[in-house]
């Protein structure tokens, strides 16, 4: 790509609110494919001291759209139709490795899956996303 990530990062984090959240940071890019660190802090647990599921899906949400809207360089934005995640084992407090890998993408649609692993590199999560892709003009 001729284009820097860490503006979509930053948009994302300005103006998303679970940009905020997570904390990316930026580790791999090639094509169809995005990694990066992110953090689930105390505000993501749930009373057993857990990451709570709905954060985890949320997470890769985040990270698989941002896949599209790099690639498109802001041109697309992903309008979610299915999150199915898959919880293969707990996540706690702190940070993990995202991925995502553009599975299909056509004209309109587009399925991205997204995978979180923990502290240890075993894969915690898994999401199939599928999208509408819509034009949009983001001011980066």
């Amino acid at each position: 790509m001729k284009h820097d990530i860490k503006p979509f990062i930053d948009f994302h984090k300005n103006e998303g609110g679970s940009g905020k959240l997570f904390k990316f940071k930026f580790l791999e890019y090639k094509k169809g494919f995005l990694k990066l660190r992110g953090e689930f802090p105390e505000e993501t647990l749930n009373p057993n001291r857990s990451v709570q599921g709905g954060m985890m899906t949320s997470m890769l949400d985040d990270i698989t759209s941002l896949l599209i809207i790099y690639e498109s360089n802001g041109s697309l934005y992903p309008s979610s139709t299915n999150l199915h995640s898959l919880h293969h084992r707990p996540l706690f407090k702190g940070e993990v490795l995202a991925t995502a890998e553009i599975i299909n993408k056509g004209k309109n649609i587009a399925t991205i899956k997204g995978e979180l692993y923990n502290s240890k590199g075993k894969i915690a999560t898994t999401l199939m996303h599928t999208v509408v892709l819509m034009k949009s003009s983001f001011k980066l």
